[in-house]
């Protein structure tokens, strides 16, 4: 997933939920600037500020990467089951 996409989806949300870039930014932690940029593609989140920003969101890692979807996106039922073991072991870890 690219810097563009993940600001898509970031926006998604913040506008899903109602929630101003400043609202944002403070129930996250980051500055209104940093939100710009993430929404506009300019800057791409670490998995840290990802978690952030999820917090601010009220979402979670899947919900962000499934679009809040009721079942995983074609990308994660792909997955064996060592992978999904793997993953599921990296996001307990966060």
């Amino acid at each position: 997933m690219d810097a563009a996409e993940v600001g898509k989806r970031v926006n998604y949300f913040r506008t899903r939920r109602g929630l101003s870039k400043n609202a944002l930014a403070n129930n996250a932690g980051v500055s209104p600037t940093y939100i710009y940029k993430v929404e506009k593609g300019l800057v791409c989140p670490t998995v840290e500020y990802l978690g952030h920003l999820c917090w601010g969101l009220g979402i979670t890692y899947m919900e962000f990467f499934t679009l809040g979807e009721d079942k995983p996106n074609d990308r994660l039922t792909k997955l064996t089951s060592e992978q999904r073991a793997l993953l599921n072991n990296f996001l307990n870890s966060l």
